[in-house]
């Protein structure tokens, strides 16, 4: 009992090291990888050279599916680009599994040291990050260390010995134990260099254990599958497609096992070493012997999953679940959404003036739908935002992050006011056949115009976070709130003249110009947090009172 809680404690460890390496990779060089990948898609050979050096950096081709996947999904390369680079990540990670089979446990305690001290000293900022990936290192090779000193009591036991016998000469069921075991640890290298270290203990035997290695590498194909299961179409056509390559790799290799075993084994340095390069084998062989059929695997793909026709989707365009673990790229994604969710609070807006000069009913209906995808959006980015890890944050990333969620709780706001202005226009004008007075629609147009100017300004300072315009923002909301005042006093000015429109529209319209305003306080909101930040805003509005005035009561 204790020999196997041993191994399965090397072989958690080992899982984590691979995590730690994998998303500290992402936060430190995320935006650089993402560019490189973007930027090497002119033809299948260079994709899958950037795919092959992009995974060996981050060590998982399931991190590296899910960014190509995302470029697929955003309409930034099409899909067999998007395999062509996923034949290269197999390659990279089977590369980096062929150098971790060598005896590097001399740099476990050296990465391990280097790393903590990084870590602890720097934690936030990039060589903190780099630590981090230095402290992951140390502990895949502690790990791969651990299992074969754990592995060897392990043989001596009858039961061991019995469930290793139940594996021999069955292929499928050793593929099917290597695809769970790559899809439980969310690591086809993790997997691939216990089995090896495993196979050099003698705990399995190593044609079972070449048959593990077929089915990891299907395993990780599968886990990009599921991961990807929920998103768009175009996302899921990247993962199904690797799978496919995968799936026939493994049909195609797995009957010539016997021959590794026969005419390559032999010759190979030590068992560990035969086992990882059969992986790095089996890889370059469906991937150069592939890469001519990403154009035929990604029209059956289309064939398979079809992208919608005639139906426009409210999921999120931007936020790329592949991001996630590179906080300053998540961010910019969240960015981006929440400049669409304003897109559509602007269409919403302009949308309002036609509606009250036509009467239309059937367009104040269409724009009301629209607060549900406002508020659809508010949820996801919300969401999305809340799975961005707030530890591997700066103080930069920290402060964006709160400045988005304050945008789009402002942006949600204004839909559901626009929505009950609507429906206050619908009920007391459109229905009972009403009109504004000439003056009291003059001065509805000049505050939808300023209001119109003042969401497009707002936009500009989240964007680019201007101080001068964040600045010119606030004044707007000032001279916003006097004209207000003066259209309301107007407008009471034109009742006691006793103008017939002006009496029918009297509630609507002290109504709506009261929305109005509110919906510009939510926007000019959007300048408080630059100004803050840059120290520009001043802690009150409240007058400074130096002496209490002599006639007050408490001076009498």
């Amino acid at each position: 009992m204790k020999h196997l809680l041993n191994l399965l404690s090397a072989v958690a460890l080992l899982v984590w090291g691979t995590h730690l390496v994998r998303t500290g990779v992402l936060r430190v060089f995320g935006a650089n990888l993402r560019t490189m990948l973007a930027r090497s898609m002119g033809n299948r050979f260079t994709a899958a050279l950037s795919g092959m050096g992009v995974t060996a950096l981050v060590q998982s081709s399931t991190a590296t599916s899910l960014m190509t996947s995302s470029f697929v999904g955003q309409g930034l390369i099409t899909l067999p680009a998007a395999l062509a680079v996923m034949r290269g990540a197999d390659v990279g990670t089977a590369l980096m599994s062929v150098l971790f089979s060598f005896d590097l446990s001399w740099l476990s305690p050296l990465f391990i040291f280097v790393g903590v001290v990084l870590f602890v000293s720097r934690q936030a900022s990039t060589p903190g990050r780099v630590g981090k990936v230095l402290i992951g290192l140390g502990l895949m090779l502690l790990a791969l260390e651990m299992v074969v000193q754990a592995s060897g009591p392990m043989l001596a036991s009858p039961i061991i010995k019995a469930m290793l016998g139940s594996l021999n000469s069955d292929i499928v069921l050793e593929i099917f134990m290597g695809t769970m075991l790559a899809v439980l640890a969310y690591s086809s290298l993790a997997i691939v260099l216990l089995i090896a270290a495993m196979a050099a203990s003698s705990v399995v035997p190593l044609d079972v254990a070449l048959g593990l290695v077929l089915g990891a590498n299907l395993g990780s194909g599968l886990l990009a599958v599921l991961t990807t299961a929920k998103s768009a179409v175009e996302v899921r056509q990247v993962t199904v497609g690797n799978m496919a390559f995968k799936l026939m790799g493994v049909i195609i290799v797995s009957p010539f096992i016997g021959l590794w075993l026969k005419y390559v084994q032999p010759h190979m340095p030590g068992t560990a070493q035969g086992v990882v390069l059969f992986h790095l084998g089996f890889n370059v062989i469906i991937s150069i012997g592939f890469i001519g059929f990403t154009q035929t695997v990604a029209q059956w793909v289309a064939r398979l999953l079809p992208k919608p026709v005639g139906t426009q989707s409210r999921r999120p365009h931007h936020l790329d679940p592949s991001a996630l673990s590179t906080p300053s790229l998540a961010i910019s994604c969240a960015a981006r959404e929440a400049l669409y969710q304003a897109d559509v609070v602007e269409t919403m807006l302009l949308g309002v003036h036609d509606v009250i000069q036509k009467n239309d009913v059937q367009l104040a209906e269409r724009l009301r739908k629209m607060d549900d995808e406002v508020d659809e959006l508010y949820s996801s980015i919300k969401y999305y935002l809340t799975k961005i890890s707030r530890e591997g944050m700066g103080e930069e990333e920290s402060r964006r992050w709160t400045d988005i969620i304050s945008f789009t709780i402002n942006m949600e706001q204004v839909g559901d006011i626009i929505e009950r202005v609507l429906i206050d226009i619908e009920d007391k004008k459109i229905k009972k056949g009403r009109q504004f007075s000439e003056a009291g629609m003059a001065e509805i147009t000049e505050l939808h115009g300023r209001l119109i100017d003042n969401l497009r300004l707002g936009m500009s300072v989240f964007l680019n976070g201007n101080v001068r315009d964040a600045q010119k923002l606030l004044e707007e909301k000032a001279r916003f709130r006097d004209l207000e005042r003066a259209y309301a006093a107007s407008h009471l000015v034109r009742l006691s003249d006793k103008t017939v429109p002006s009496m029918e529209t009297s509630s609507l319209h002290i109504d709506l110009i009261s929305e109005l305003k509110r919906i510009n306080s939510h926007i000019c909101s959007i300048a408080y947090p630059i100004l803050d930040t840059a120290g520009v805003l001043a802690p009150s509005r409240l007058r400074t009172v130096n002496a209490a005035p002599t006639d007050t009561p408490a001076a009498q």
